[in-house]
């Protein structure tokens, strides 16, 4: 990838710095700290972003998304299926930002939350495109049409179970080629490695394997 494409297709934004107080924000860094965990990448000081959150292997990935949304002092909003927000625990995951959705009829869910961030002053939606957390072929391709849909960066996020490290990495708009913009997200990620590596979903969309339609042929038909 050329210098003026990485340019083109990636934002220089500023970057938020952590609280110095607070209840949560001190919690998370004494756990953060006796886990063994760094933070290597602060988020975007942007309103409204549609933020990547992989690798997704283990379900405490949304323990630790948590932990570090805390110590920076951010909120953030996320899909869930609407089953797992009944009980104590939906109590806990709608707390802690989660948005119940229904699996079972997604129609209409771009849509929904395109006008969320229209009507959102500051809105961090996280999205998980492996959409499970075992091995698939593609990634779901909801967080990058959306961020077309709705005008809205992405924030590439990461945590990275090996180093023990997590952050925020670049900011980008989708460019239009998918393929390119896909090339890059796949660079970003080729060495980040999940709690169970071998359940990481690699970076590519169904889109990049479809085959582009034939095109009619021009000119009048010629007699048999």
């Amino acid at each position: 990838m050329g210098a003026a494409e990485e340019e083109l297709m990636t934002l220089d934004v500023p970057r938020l710095s952590a609280p110095t107080s607070g209840f949560k924000h001190r919690l998370a860094a004494i756990v953060i700290r006796l886990a063994g965990w760094t933070t290597d990448g602060a988020p975007p000081a942007l309103p409204r972003l549609v933020v990547i959150a992989a690798p997704h292997t283990s379900l405490m990935d949304g323990f630790w998304m948590n932990a570090f949304a805390w110590y920076w002092g951010i909120e953030f909003n996320w899909l869930v299926r609407k089953s797992m927000t009944s009980g104590p625990l939906g109590y806990w995951l709608r707390y802690t930002g989660a948005v119940p959705i229904d699996c079972e009829n997604p129609a209409g869910l771009i849509a929904e939350l395109v006008q969320a961030f229209k009507t959102h002053a500051h809105l961090f939606l996280a999205l998980s495109p492996e959409g499970t957390r075992s091995r698939r072929t593609h990634w779901k391709s909801g967080f990058y049409r959306l961020s077309q849909a709705a005008g809205v960066p992405m924030c590439l996020s990461f945590l990275d179970y090996t180093r023990k490290r997590a952050g925020f990495g670049p900011c980008m708009k989708a460019s239009g080629s998918v393929s390119a913009d896909m090339d890059f997200i796949r660079a970003f990620y080729k060495d980040i490695q999940g709690k169970f590596p071998g359940q990481f979903t690699p970076p590519r969309l169904p889109e990049e394997d479809r085959s582009p339609a034939p095109r009619a042929a021009s000119g009048p038909a010629r007699p048999r």
